[in-house]
């Protein structure tokens, strides 16, 4: 079917209207980066506070926490759950894929199989397709402030398992956001508390000369820290990963437009050559008409 210039006009139009659309969503996912990533280096202070606290609440309390220590001991004999952050939306590149693998093949080398929650509804999709169904669905945050209520909600679930089976370990699987528009899976066991880890933090030497001591009753104390550790990992994984979903849909949005303008170029150009042939058979039939004309007038 050949093209018309009208036809063509309205491809071009359509493309440009596509093209104002790509671009408005690639100025939201920068912006949107820029606040994750403010939010997660803000947190890193606050992550080193209660880092320090349960490095106070360790050196003072042996065994540090019995029902932590004992699950380091029986590792692999509990229950397995896992958090998976992905995206609700879409047009953003193979993130969810990514994630989705690196989980499926994590969770495979553990023990049993593992309770999974998702965050997000396309990572859900690509969890049960590896038939690895989530038994929740959370929905993804659209702002930092929407981060807490979501983990508040996960941390219920978690305490719920945990009521039931105090050996339970809990994984985290999220995309850590590396550069403007690189992200790479990573993984992070919450509970039991990693036992190398906390000797090595209780082992850490005090910033300044003034030692800390516990107030109160200490194993309170350090449950409560626990609960802030938690609460900061995972409020830390969620802007990571969404920090991560916004460089993943800055680069395809990237590509896209990048497509647009090679596909508008090949329009306007098919545009002006077509043009240029309609003026040019114009030109011909008024030059063939014109001749015709003068000849019909020369005297025989």
């Amino acid at each position: 079917m050949s093209e018309t210039t009208e036809s063509l006009r309205k491809k071009i139009d359509l493309a440009n209207e596509l093209q104002s659309v790509v671009r408005t969503m690639k100025a939201l996912a920068a912006s949107s980066i820029g606040q994750y990533e403010k939010s997660v280096s803000a947190l890193s202070d606050y992550y080193r506070t209660v880092e320090m606290g349960l490095e106070v609440c360790f050196r003072e309390i042996e065994p540090a926490f019995p029902s932590e220590q004992t699950g380091q001991k029986n590792a692999g004999s509990g229950s397995i759950s896992a958090v998976v952050f992905g995206s609700d939306q879409g047009l953003v590149g193979q993130f969810n894929d990514i994630v989705a693998d690196y989980a499926v093949k994590k969770m495979a080398a553990l023990p049993g199989k593992p309770r999974v929650w998702a965050v997000g509804e396309r990572v859900y999709s690509r969890l049960a397709d590896a038939d690895l169904p989530p038994i929740g669905l959370f929905t993804v945050p659209n702002s930092v402030k929407a981060i807490t209520p979501l983990i508040g909600q996960i941390l219920v679930e978690s305490e719920k398992l945990r009521s039931l089976d105090e050996n339970s370990e809990l994984y985290l699987f999220y995309n850590r956001h590396k550069t403007r528009a690189t992200y790479e899976p990573v993984s992070q066991r919450l509970l039991p508390l990693d036992e190398t880890w906390r000797r090595d933090l209780a082992k850490l030497p005090w910033p300044t000369r003034n030692l800390p001591e516990v107030m109160g009753d200490s194993t309170e104390t350090l449950r409560a820290l626990i609960r802030e550790y938690l609460f900061v990992s995972l409020f830390r994984a969620c802007a990571e990963s969404l920090a991560s979903e916004n460089a993943s849909r800055l680069a395809a949005m990237q590509h896209a437009d990048k497509n647009i303008d090679e596909l508008l170029e090949d329009f306007r150009g098919s545009f002006y050559r077509l043009r240029q042939s309609g003026i040019d058979e114009e030109l011909f039939e008024v030059i063939a008409g014109f001749e015709a004309l003068s000849r019909s007038r020369s005297p025989g």
